[in-house]
């Protein structure tokens, strides 16, 4: 028996003893050598070099494991953890489940359409500035006209904790945005800088969406022709009660606009800015203020908006790698378990217990997130496999789970990845500052699928170094004939 087949037999609990004794027994396929061979070389790359990994390659219908490198070992994923909570997501709430915001008052609208105030409650992820807009104008259909009093957003179905303490410190990147029960837009903003039309003249900064709940500072200046952007993007609680953005440095002139993405500091306020916007736009008019608060437990149910399935959710979480989505989705798995507000504690008990039940490996892995942000948290290469594995064999789970994921050089976090790979890997990534990884499905030259998992921790030549062998194990995966090149 090869000594990578000895080794892969540890991890037979997740895959079958029989299916990997069967690999013992198999005729070498033609062709399997020079594949080992370049997976083997692969897995040396200079970019893994001084660092430590967790490697794992089966096939998909047998679950035979073909290459394995300390496939128990567990590591910080980064953002391969999202494929933990995604499958523990669509195994608990469902693919087509829609989180619901409900609008409440005190009463039905008056023949005039007017209420006395409302309250809105929910805990839906990905409540955008359009999914608002909608909201707004089916309450208008309903005939709701005129807000008496305040409109309350009541955020108490999530706990207030905003950033996981393991995080610390926190940027003011997008990917670093606040965990709130009612919110907007994932808790970022968009920023867009062009030039001025003359030298020395202030850039023009547009900020989305146009809020009055983000005062701007502009600094800029436009530069002579020819250099890159050089701008800052920082944010901070105003007088106002919103937050003001100042936008630093500088343009080139006749340079191409830039967008720069940041997240707000308190979601629920953010939320309030733009739910207020919309039902202005709506033609209802608020004569108070839009504010947190709960709602009144004598309140009736004027109102339930379903958000977007699931499923789509799952999209934006694996596609795009939306750490907003994965927090609040284990969030909401803790608040489905115990029934108390979700939080970080009770929804990683929460995961890990959906994962123990979905029959996973656990042994050593540590999971305090859902996005893979933080650092403490450990998993291995046997428990990504399994997990995907696990989402193949459910007719419930795998079409949607498999459709999120990043295909190699032509969409999502891999758009500009893996060209070796083209259209053959679909896989999330991970990436923090010493940590890169790689997990998902491939389908080699010959047809053969295969199911894998890599992730790199601690690597001497930087990042950089790391993502391009990554990226060319990925192709060595799929390059199983002797044309070169790889085909669909």
């Amino acid at each position: 028996m090869r000594p990578y087949v000895r080794r892969a037999l540890r991890v037979v609990g997740a895959f079958g003893l029989a299916a990997a004794l069967a690999l013992g027994a198999r005729a070498e396929e033609p062709g399997d050598a020079a594949w080992l061979a370049r997976v083997r070389a692969a897995a040396k790359a200079r970019g893994f070099q001084g660092g430590a990994q967790s490697m794992l390659v089966v096939e998909r219908a047998s679950g035979e494991p073909l290459f394995s490198l300390h496939p128990e070992r567990p590591l910080a994923p980064a953002s391969t953890q999202k494929i933990l909570t995604a499958l523990a997501a669509l195994d608990a709430f469902g693919a087509g489940h829609q989180f619901q915001t409900e609008v409440l008052a005190p009463a039905a609208p008056d023949a005039n359409g007017r209420v006395a105030s409302l309250a809105i409650r929910g805990a839906d992820p990905a409540m955008t500035g359009e999914l608002w807009w909608r909201l707004a104008n089916d309450l208008r259909a309903l005939g709701v006209a005129e807000v008496a009093g305040d409109v309350l957003l009541d955020d108490s179905l999530l706990d207030a904790e905003r950033w996981h303490p393991s995080w610390l410190p926190v940027s003011a990147r997008a990917y670093h945005a606040p965990i709130g029960a009612i919110s907007a837009n994932y808790g970022a903003f968009r920023v867009v800088v062009t030039p001025g039309d003359t030298l020395g003249a202030p850039g023009r900064v547009q900020i989305d969406p146009p809020l009055s709940y983000f005062p701007l500072t502009n600094a800029t200046r436009t530069t002579k022709p020819g250099g890159g952007p050089r701008l800052e993007v920082e944010r901070a609680r105003d007088a106002s009660g919103g937050e003001r953005v100042t936008v630093t440095g500088a343009v080139a002139l006749g340079g191409d606009r830039v967008e720069i993405w940041r997240s707000v500091i308190d979601p629920t306020a953010y939320a309030a800015a733009v739910l207020r916007s919309q039902l202005e736009a709506a033609g209802i008019r608020i004569v108070g203020k839009v504010v947190p608060g709960s709602a009144p437990t004598t309140s009736v149910l004027l109102y339930a908006f379903d958000g977007i399935p699931l499923r789509a959710e799952a999209d934006l979480l694996l596609k795009y790698s939306n750490n907003f989505i994965a927090e609040t989705l284990l969030k909401q798995l803790g608040r489905l378990d115990t029934g108390m507000p979700g939080s970080w504690a009770n929804g990683a008990e929460a995961l890990r217990s959906r994962l123990a039940a979905l029959g996973l490996p656990l042994a050593g892995v540590r999971l305090v997130d859902g996005s893979g942000l933080s650092r403490d948290n450990r998993v291995s290469a046997q428990l990504l496999v399994a997990a995907l594995r696990r989402a193949d064999e459910s007719f419930a789970i795998g079409p949607d789970l498999l459709a999120s994921l990043p295909i190699a050089a032509e969409d999502g976090t891999l758009r500009k990845r893996a060209e070796g790979a083209r259209g053959l890997v679909r896989a999330k990534t991970g990436t923090l500052d010493g940590v890169t990884a790689l997990a998902g499905w491939a389908r080699t030259e010959r047809g053969r699928e295969l199911v894998f998992a890599l992730i790199s921790n601690g690597h001497r030549h930087g990042d950089v170094a790391a993502i391009d062998a990554v990226d060319a194990f990925a192709a060595a995966l799929v390059h199983d004939a002797t044309s070169g090149a790889a085909s669909r």
